[in-house]
């Protein structure tokens, strides 16, 4: 699939428009970047370098080059010849519409093109495509694209079940795990999880039951070490012992289900925003965000280097 998509063309180089730009270069594809912005081109050129190490510990594919990257501030030209669109534009319906109208003349029929919008539904982002809406997907990452393996695949009313597959061996081919997401919701799949569990990370705090600083530890030196390994359900799967999760729902059904009727659905009042503000400044301790961040990439660099060797593995055996 990537000798067939062998050259692509990103749209909008923001950060995850320059996090795809970095992982196409790496899996040996030619990019043709393009956005209008006074100096895009620099930032992306940067951002791409500051990557690069990281890529090339994960491993680079045979032909991968930052040298077969090409910027272009032209439409017409950042997608003449290229088999896959990948469009990271500004979260607004009508800028996107425009945008799809604009690529749909532009594009033969059967180039893909995959949003990587959460906020937006492609069922509203099509009815730009006048003539061929069924070749367009949302296909979105979870930050950062380069790193994080994670694509959402959800299609539009219009959208065809083969743009689906097309995309989505796409994407398996750079080594992403990509899910189906069966219909449209805001916030897609993995952000509501997110979502999910802070809402009653803040009920706890909100409640005096924890600190924000305690809250975080509980996650991330419990169930979080877990998660970064296998997904709740087969956690819980395996926390049935030999009975596996029949076993697990047979004891555990009724204490969860009480659990989830006290879950609160707290506000972020003025007030409430602040105390989040002043625990995670706390827990922060005087480390800038960019020193937490550096920080947060070699953990999950070490971690995704587990996971290929255990992938690996798995897949010998």
């Amino acid at each position: 699939m990537t000798k067939q998509f062998n050259r692509v063309a990103v749209i909008g180089t923001g950060v995850i428009g320059a996090s795809w730009t970095a992982l196409f270069l790496a899996k040996g594809l030619d990019v043709v970047a393009f956005d209008q912005g006074p100096d895009a081109e620099q930032r992306l050129k940067q951002y791409v370098d500051a990557a690069w190490p990281a890529l090339d510990a994960l491993g680079l594919a045979p032909r991968a080059s930052r040298s077969r990257l090409t910027f272009t501030r032209d439409l017409p030209g950042a997608v003449a010849d290229v088999g896959f669109v990948q469009e990271n534009g500004p979260e607004r319906i009508d800028l996107k519409r425009a945008m799809y109208e604009g690529l749909d003349v532009l594009l033969p029929p059967d180039v893909p093109i995959a949003s990587s919008s959460s906020g937006l539904t492609m069922s509203n982002i099509q009815a730009g495509c006048k003539s061929y809406p069924q070749r367009c997907v949302i296909g979105h990452p979870f930050n950062l694209p380069h790193l994080i393996p994670l694509v959402e695949v959800v299609a539009g009313e219009e959208t065809s079940e083969e743009t689906v597959n097309k995309v989505t061996a796409f994407y398996t081919s750079l080594g992403k795990r990509t899910i189906r997401v069966r219909k449209e919701v805001p916030g897609l799949v993995a952000n509501r999880l997110q979502a999910a569990l802070w809402r009653e990370m803040v009920h706890l705090v909100a409640e005096g039951v924890v600190s924000v600083s305690d809250a975080d530890t509980a996650v991330c030196h419990g169930p979080g070490l877990r998660w970064g390994l296998m997904g709740p359900t087969m956690l819980f799967h395996l926390g049935g012992g030999k009975g596996g999760i029949e076993n697990f729902l047979d004891q555990f059904t009724g204490p969860m289900t009480a659990w989830w009727k006290s879950l609160g659905s707290p506000e972020l009042t003025p007030n409430m925003q602040q105390a989040i503000i002043d625990g995670a400044r706390r827990e922060a301790a005087g480390q800038s965000v960019g020193d937490l961040t550096a920080q947060c990439e070699r953990m999950l660099l070490d971690l995704l280097k587990l996971r290929q060797g255990a992938d690996s593995e798995a897949s010998t055996s």
